[in-house]
């Protein structure tokens, strides 16, 4: 408890938010360096996953893959990837590249899968092309989905890039390794507290994305139909009570 204490203290020292090592610049840059790994990650896993979703073709070799991608270790791939394309910013984000992808193509095929097929037939009945009902149907309804496997994704990024101090001077993972260095351990202690409440904001801002793009159809259908259940089922508690009674 002490230790909380000092890493509290340590947070909140002035001294920690002046300078080239300053709290902000540090927060800053993990969070830049977070956004673009995703947007990176995005580009190369949403195309591929919409394909998926929409054809079925390749769906066996995308989840093979993905779960080949997840059983990687990332201090492993990035020391590796360090010791092919040397020292500096580039390693980490090709091994946080790599690790963001499958969460998000899972989020991208998986949104298309989970349309009830008779809407994209009734889709096509009306006359839409392919394109139409990609751009018109399967991505608004598939997009809470996708969000929530950028949401996984988000998490994975911002944790595991304490990491890219490993090769880089970047970062909030700085502090761990610095203060590993000189065994500084409030230091250690308020770097991964940052880090948390990092995860945390983008755990929420994320969850009121993911929250706010599910159509406004799929949201009344499904009050809908718990309203239908729910009607269905009161006469039956109902019956039940006045059995107990009797």
């Amino acid at each position: 408890m002490n230790l909380f204490a000092q890493a509290v203290q340590w947070i909140l020292d002035p001294l920690n938010y002046v300078g080239v090592n300053a709290i902000p610049l540090r927060v800053f840059e993990h969070l830049a360096f977070t956004l673009v790994t995703l947007v990176i990650a995005s580009a190369i896993a949403i195309p591929i996953g919409f394909f998926i979703g929409h054809t079925g073709r390749g769906r066996g070799l995308a989840v093979s893959v993905a779960g080949a991608f997840r059983a990687i270790p990332t201090l492993g791939l990035l020391t590796l990837v360090a010791l092919w394309i040397g020292i500096g910013l580039g390693a980490p984000f090709v091994a946080l590249t790599i690790l963001a992808i499958p969460p998000i193509l899972a989020g991208a095929y998986t949104g298309f899968e989970a349309i009830d097929r008779r809407t994209v037939d009734a889709a096509r009945a009306v006359g839409m092309s392919e394109g139409q009902i990609v751009r018109g149907v399967e991505v608004p309804l598939g997009l809470p989905l996708l969000i929530g496997g950028i949401r996984s994704a988000a998490l994975q990024v911002v944790a595991t890039a304490t990491l890219a101090a490993y090769i880089a001077d970047i970062g909030l993972g700085r502090y761990l390794f610095t203060g590993l260095k000189t065994r500084d351990h409030a230091e250690m202690l308020g770097g991964s507290i940052l880090v948390i409440l990092l995860a945390l904001a983008l755990e929420g801002i994320f969850a009121t994305i993911q929250r706010f793009v599910v159509p406004r159809g799929v949201i009344s259908s499904r009050s809908k139909v718990v309203r239908v259940r729910s009607s269905r089922a009161r006469p039956m508690v109902n019956s039940a009570v006045e059995k107990g009674t009797q």
